[in-house]
């Protein structure tokens, strides 16, 4: 038997941290058979001026406190995305990133921080015609940290670059080069034509 749980506090919480930063009371969400806990239990994409922000679920506790740390939400964070509204739905492939994100975590047990980078081994788009073939993440710009009953937890920003980029960020530091590409977009808009 399922069981049916109307309660999601950490949910909530998400959803009023987003609520301030974007007008979008009916954003698109995506569900996964994930059960809390033991994956990725949604994500919903958000309409914003010229772009569209992606939102994980389920990388914090949603339904009830399960890890052992009170002050800490399961991992500690959410995943953000941004990318350029140019259709009616964000691109696939922005969601089964965020998804493979996820994945890595809960498979691994390694969760990632602000200034961690990553090689996915190609194009962060599954198609060769971008530029993009590494990630960065960083604390997002535009939304602070949340708190529910089942401990605090923050919003990290998935960020694409290119390989110039990623060895500048190893010779430097994921901040500054990140610093500099929010000169030309100050949420970290992830537009794979660039």
């Amino acid at each position: 038997m399922t069981e049916i749980l109307d309660e999601a506090p950490g949910w909530d919480a998400i959803e009023t941290a987003v609520a301030a930063v974007s007008d979008d009371h009916d954003p698109l969400h995506w569900g996964t058979d994930s059960l809390p806990g033991q994956g990725l239990h949604g994500m919903s994409a958000y309409r914003c001026p010229g772009y569209w922000l992606l939102v994980t679920f389920g990388l914090t506790e949603l339904f009830g406190k399960d890890s052992a740390n009170p002050h800490v939400s399961g991992w500690g964070f959410e995943f953000t995305m941004r990318v350029p509204r140019d259709g009616a739905q964000p691109p696939a492939w922005s969601l089964r990133l965020l998804e493979q994100l996820a994945g890595y975590v809960f498979s691994t047990g390694r969760p990632f921080a602000d200034g961690h980078r990553m090689d996915p081994g190609g194009p962060i788009t599954g198609q060769p015609d971008t530029r993009l073939r590494a990630l960065a993440l960083a604390a997002d710009p535009h939304l602070p940290a949340i708190s529910s009953p089942h401990g605090a937890a923050r919003f990290l920003t998935v960020v694409g670059i290119t390989p110039e980029e990623m060895e500048r960020m190893k010779a430097t530091s994921t901040a500054e080069v990140l610093g500099e590409l929010a000169r030309h977009s100050p949420l970290l808009v992830t537009d794979p034509t660039r």
